[in-house]
């Protein structure tokens, strides 16, 4: 009681009267990329309910966004190494045209080149006349780095939202990368994206590419002619927009 008595006749501290800080929480959204497939086929239809995420132990609330309402980025990584002069140059134009004329105007595209050195041509954007125009002006030359160039494709769109697509075409064998094929896939792992790879039918060793698909869960696609290479387009679209 002499406690309560002094604290009343006592001056109160300013202190007391200071207005309390607020306190703000928020909820932060997290976009997990999911493919869920049967061998080589995706699966769609599939809803909440099927899934199940948990952030340390706990289970998180998990809304679905349905991938066909979604913008593809479509990134090809393109071979223009001597090996693809000629008749295999025309048809690697042919079947990227063809995929670019599948494209809705919300889809963006963007283009890699490769021979013994890596260029990102042109960058990811819905500006389907600069990857014509760029196609238009190949130039085949030198040899091939393809395991380069993969990685520099997995990693075009890395921090893009919607659903990405990475489409490897080449006709050779690396001789020419730095990088160490199990080090991209690896770091494949940690992408968004879902890697297909277009080579020739006589194309002595896919090993690589195999194992980058696999893990992405694309597939490798063996053509002999621009019309098989034009229906590559349909080989991957279909994996895109089953959700």
């Amino acid at each position: 009681m002499i406690a309560f008595v002094l604290l009343l006749g006592a001056p109160l501290p300013k202190t007391l009267f200071a207005v309390q800080q607020p306190f703000r929480t928020s909820t932060l959204g997290v976009r997990v990329d999911v493919l869920v497939s049967d061998g080589r086929k995706p699966v769609a239809g599939l809803s909440e309910s099927d899934f199940e995420l948990r952030d340390n132990g706990v289970a998180q609330s998990i809304t679905i966004v349905d991938g066909s309402t979604l913008p593809i980025n479509v990134v090809l990584a393109l071979d223009v190494s001597a090996s693809t002069t000629g008749e295999r140059q025309a048809d690697l134009i042919a079947g990227s045209e063809a995929m670019l004329d599948g494209l809705q105007p919300d889809d963006r595209v963007a283009l890699t080149t490769f021979n013994h050195t890596v260029s990102p041509t042109v960058g990811l954007s819905s500006s389907i006349a600069a990857i014509r125009t760029a196609l238009s002006r190949l130039s085949p030359s030198g040899r091939t780095s393809v395991i380069d160039a993969s990685y520099v494709a997995l990693t075009t769109s890395l921090a893009e939202p919607g659903r990405t697509v990475v489409i490897i075409c080449t006709d050779g064998v690396d001789i020419s990368s730095w990088l160490r094929p199990e080090d991209v896939v690896e770091s494949a792992k940690r992408s968004n994206a879902v890697a297909y790879a277009v080579t020739a039918h006589d194309t002595r060793s896919t090993q690589f590419l195999e194992a980058l698909t696999d893990t992405t869960g694309g597939d490798v696609l063996r053509v002999t002619s621009s019309a098989t290479l034009r229906g590559a387009e349909r080989f991957w679209k279909n994996s895109v927009t089953a959700t």
